[in-house]
């Protein structure tokens, strides 16, 4: 395995990045584009669940439904699903907005 793709090996879970048919992975694209701070929380989030195999705060971590599960590092989201081998791949990310539009002031 080339090891562009692995994240972070831990006793529960390794994770990985998923990459295209023509090498590019976006989701790592995307992480390799956040401040350090941001990429730090995200990293926070994969060695809890590869060293101990879950996340128990639905804030930081939740099923989306269809086996589609997401890191919430705020403000940003990693969706990812489980594959056989113990293995967690890290398909997309994107910035996530607030629903709610700011309050007006005065």
């Amino acid at each position: 395995m080339n090891k562009e793709y692995v994240i972070y090996v831990g006793d529960a879970f390794q994770l990985e990045w998923y990459f295209e048919e023509d090498s590019n992975s976006a989701a790592r694209e995307y992480f390799y584009s956040l401040p350090e701070k941001q990429q730090l929380k995200f990293l926070f989030l994969v060695k809890r669940i590869g060293d101990f195999g879950k996340i128990s705060n639905k804030e930081l971590f939740r099923n989306e439904g269809d086996k589609i599960y997401a890191f919430k590092p705020q403000p940003d989201r990693f969706l990812c699903f489980f594959f056989t081998g113990k293995k967690i791949i890290i398909a997309l990310a994107k910035f996530m907005r607030t629903l709610f539009p700011p309050l007006p002031l005065g």
